[in-house]
């Protein structure tokens, strides 16, 4: 198995109390985290990526795991998911498609428990400071609206021109004051994913 040559992993929580002069309450909250690796086919051309998507198994545990752990909750507690990757300037964008993509998901579900539904992804090249979205849907259903959401990140310093940067969010909740109908949270009932 191929080990990420981890740089630095941030960590950002989100806690919202009130909003629009409402409180909040219980508070709604999303983790984030995200780890600063190298990207071992920077500025070469590499058909297989392999080792990428290996890289990409390790970094779903790791993060999934340090997001449920910073909300503080038992991972069967988590409502929703996402993952994203930005690489370097000497990467590419399939560099992140490889870690995200084949094997991320399933330790990400494994450590949220369950996780029914198609993990929310996004991938970009960029620069360190540039701004990483990192999309949020419901774990076990992906028609529960009130979770559809999205965290932004920034590194100062990442990624450099021979990194990637790879983020996982976790959530315990949906957005603040959700009101555009659709299926709940407690109605979902999480067995094709959708529903």
């Amino acid at each position: 198995m191929s080990t990420a040559k981890i740089r630095k992993i941030v960590m950002f929580m989100d806690e919202t109390h009130r909003e629009m002069d409402k409180d909040i309450t219980p508070a709604t909250r999303r983790a984030t985290a995200v780890a600063v690796i190298e990207n071992p086919f920077a500025s070469k051309y590499q058909d297989d990526l392999t080792e990428l998507m290996n890289i990409g198994e390790q970094m779903g545990e790791l993060l999934g795991t340090r997001c449920v752990e910073m909300l503080g909750i038992a991972p069967a507690d988590a409502q929703s998911y996402g993952k994203a990757a930005m690489v370097g300037e000497n990467g590419e964008l399939e560099h992140a498609a490889a870690i995200l993509h084949p094997k991320l998901g399933k330790p990400l579900r494994a450590a949220v428990e369950k996780g029914a539904a198609l993990v929310a992804s996004s991938k970009k090249m960029g620069s360190p400071g540039q701004p990483l979205d990192v999309p949020l849907g419901h774990k076990d259903a992906a028609y529960v609206r009130s979770h559809f959401d999205g965290m932004e990140v920034r590194v100062n310093d990442a990624p450099r021109a021979n990194e990637i940067m790879v983020a996982v969010a976790v959530t315990d909740s949906g957005r603040p004051l959700p009101r555009v109908g659709g299926l709940t949270h407690d109605e979902a009932e999480g067995k094709d994913g959708l529903r």
